[in-house]
């Protein structure tokens, strides 16, 4: 169901802004590759909470999918498959390199998500 959410889109912004700020001003071998990917999970699951009432936990596990099975179509090279590798802002949006560390970027974002909301709601 549609419910905007101001408190969701307001972290959604600034996780957006920092991944930004990451990728134009890091160029590491931890924080972008790494702390980025536990990020985006953060950032897409604010966002999708930002706009629908759903359910934290399947909201979570959904983005945490969503992220493997891009991360698993990146092993097929399917940037290059579907022709979007000279489309700068997608190839880097979807990536280009698989890489099983990833995964577990993806899964250490998903439960900080859970984590935090559970924590959060065990206060009300």
């Amino acid at each position: 169901m549609f419910k905007f959410n101001k408190k969701y889109f307001f972290f959604a912004l600034v996780l957006f802004l920092i991944e930004v700020c990451i990728a134009i001003f890091v160029d590491d071998i931890f924080i972008r590759p790494f702390i980025g990917d536990v990020l985006v999970v953060i950032l897409i699951y604010c966002f999708i909470k930002a706009f629908w009432n759903i359910q934290s936990s399947i909201a979570a596990v959904s983005v945490f999918t969503f992220a493997c099975i891009i991360e698993i179509l990146q092993y097929f090279n399917f940037v290059d498959k579907l022709g979007l590798q000279n489309n700068r802002i997608l190839a880097i949006a979807l990536g280009s390199t698989f890489d099983w560390k990833d995964l577990i970027a993806y899964a250490i974002g998903a439960i900080t998500v859970l984590w935090f909301e559970n924590k959060t709601n065990k206060k009300i």
